[in-house]
């Protein structure tokens, strides 16, 4: 199994906040977790509301712990509201089933981690998941 280095994490972080300055949207919370679910590096802009990191963090979660990203998630929470529900009661409520947790893929397919990000609506947030993500070599997988 790859790991995801601290290094490469704090790239999709850096890259992340690039994008996030680029399309100059509002104040964001950024998670990158490895493929066990650790936090290998986050941050929380300045001015972001109190929950940011949270929800970052239960977007990039979701993704690692029903290997989807979380636009999947969110069409399936849709179909089947009971089964999400579900999984979330067992994951004891970290998983947020919206756009903007994507899960880091290597060129072969492994996923290696994921990505969340909150801030701003969910297609923003995903839209600088993936950015991060690819602009460190890696493949984005948003579901």
């Amino acid at each position: 199994m790859t790991a995801l280095t601290l290094d490469t994490a704090r790239a999709i972080l850096d890259a992340a906040l690039a994008k996030i300055a680029a399309m100059k949207l509002k104040p964001m919370a950024v998670v990158v977790l490895d493929a066990r679910g650790c936090i290998r590096a986050a941050v929380t802009q300045d001015g972001a509301s109190l929950m940011r990191h949270e929800v970052a963090h239960g977007k990039a979660y979701g993704a690692l712990a029903m290997g989807l990203g979380s636009r999947a998630l969110f069409k399936r929470a849709g179909e089947q509201p009971f089964f999400i529900d579900a999984v979330n009661t067992m994951a004891r409520g970290a998983l947020i089933p919206v756009p903007g947790g994507v899960l880091i893929k290597t060129a072969s397919g492994e996923t290696i981690g994921a990505v969340g990000i909150s801030g701003d609506t969910s297609d923003n947030d995903e839209a600088c998941c993936i950015a991060g993500i690819e602009a460190a070599g890696l493949k984005a997988d948003a579901g």
